[in-house]
């Protein structure tokens, strides 16, 4: 029988007083139908869309569960990064906040050995961490998996794509066989379905993504551009649709790096968050993030995956997704806790087939928009493959002339002093250039390369 409220799931006061501080009215599908059959014991697998308050899913029953008179390790999260380790440990502060007696640690490599080492000395009854520094402490002997009776893998699909497994394979050899394991995924692979049959004991198969929840809430466009077009159309999309807070993705590192610089010479105010960067490097910008001091973030799939923030106006696919699993948990970020959001993604050349086939397979409403501010989209063109310099053919190559940047920017604008006068400098400098470069301008015979340059063959 499905729960519709927290009452008929019978939770201790503490937690219903938790949760009702925190906003939840009425439980979720997976809350729903996870916390009753976690609570009943059960081993299960579940299914469900980013967003979908997985993590309280199996945070109360284990809230429930726990023995607070003992200082034994007795539940173990794996999560597959940093970021998102922090944030289920952060969701189970909130819910277990009128308990004396409980604690979780976090545990993740880029942070401290010696800070983790001290928290861990308090003897917590919850652990949330990566797969690496997990096994480091048990090699170490700090963490002792000998009395846990609760084992979560969070987003297991995801830990598997990054290589895992055998990490997987390894905490799991260490924690008894009496136990109770949850896997949450959002899809029901080969790689996922061995998992089940190895560390699960008849486990209840909970799938929540035929309700699609959020798509209704999240309008999604698309738009067929060039590469040169698309940080003069990442600058027209926040300024025309008044976005406060966006989530802009990228594919690279590198690529990341560049469009925070080229946002921040703009006058926004804009972060990047990837691999590459120092853990505390990544939680100052999260936490700037959080705060709203930061409007702008941009991040790799690995990173953005993790972040779970409830007030993502816009989500803008600078880099087309590599894959289906990757453009739903992108979308996901945004239209959160019965928000409405918006997600935008760029399409060049032959993408727009790939974007079709995701809109067909997800039976989605995507509807096509043109460049806001004037910049018009060449609908499913097709550019050629940059394979000429491979030949030793030559090419000449040099950066597109921007266009006029649109002066309102929606709040982002920072004291720039005599930016604007440079700018008017430089648009004259380009004016000058000799006729010859102006004239190579047009699309026709141009090659567009993942870096924005431009190029073509000279016979």
């Amino acid at each position: 029988m499905k729960k519709n409220t927290f009452e008929e799931l019978n939770l201790s006061a503490n937690i219903q007083k938790a949760i009702k501080e925190m906003g939840f009215s009425q439980p979720t599908p997976i809350q729903a139908a996870a916390v009753p059959a976690l609570m009943s014991n059960m081993d299960i697998i579940a299914q469900a869309h980013t967003g979908s308050g997985k993590t309280a899913a199996f945070a109360i029953p284990i809230i429930e569960n726990i023995d607070v008179s003992s200082k034994n390790l007795q539940a173990l999260i794996v999560c597959p990064t940093r970021e998102l380790a922090v944030q289920v440990s952060e969701e189970f502060r909130k819910i277990f906040k009128y308990y004396r007696g409980l604690s979780v640690v976090t545990l993740y490599g880029g942070q401290d050995m010696n800070l983790q080492l001290r928290i861990l000395s308090n003897k917590p009854q919850i652990v949330v961490g990566t797969p690496g520094r997990l096994m480091d402490h048990m090699w170490r002997g700090t963490i002792k998996l000998d009395a846990v009776r609760f084992a979560v893998l969070d987003e297991a699909d995801k830990m598997l794509d990054m290589g895992f497994r055998k990490d997987i394979e390894t905490i799991f050899s260490y924690i008894p066989e009496k136990r109770q394991t949850a896997m949450f995924s959002a899809t029901m692979t080969p790689d996922i379905m061995t998992l089940m049959r190895t560390y699960q004991n008849n486990p209840l198969h909970i799938d929540t993504t035929d309700h699609k929840l959020e798509v209704p809430k999240i309008d999604q466009s698309y738009c067929a551009l060039h590469e040169s077009q698309k940080h003069e159309m990442l600058r027209n999309l926040i300024d025309n649709y008044d976005i406060k807070v966006a989530l802009v993705f990228a594919n690279t590192k590198s690529r990341v790096d560049r469009i925070v610089r080229k946002l921040n010479d703009d006058g926004y105010r804009a972060e990047g968050i990837h691999g590459g960067y120092e853990q505390n490097r990544r939680e100052r910008i999260m936490d700037s993030f959080r705060r709203g001091s930061v409007k702008i973030l941009v991040a790799t799939d690995v990173m953005g995956r993790g972040l779970d923030i409830n007030n993502i106006d816009a989500v803008i696919n600078y880099d087309f997704p590599r894959d289906i699993e990757d453009y739903t948990h992108r979308v996901g970020r945004t239209g959160r806790a019965g928000k409405a959001g918006c997600a935008f993604t760029f399409v060049v050349g032959e993408e727009i087939d790939e974007l079709m086939r995701i809109k067909k397979n997800d039976n989605l409403v995507i509807k096509c928009i043109d460049v806001p501010g004037g910049i018009k989209c060449p609908l499913q063109s097709t550019m050629p493959a940059r394979d000429t310099a491979a030949r030793g053919q030559k090419f000449h190559r040099v950066r597109p002339a921007s266009g006029n940047a649109n002066e309102k920017r929606s709040g982002y604008q920072a004291s720039r002093g005599n930016d604007r006068g440079s700018r008017r400098q430089n648009a004259e400098n380009i004016k000058q250039q000799p006729k010859k470069v102006l004239n190579l301008l047009p699309d026709e015979g141009w090659i567009t390369d993942p870096s924005g340059f431009r190029y073509r063959e000279i016979e």
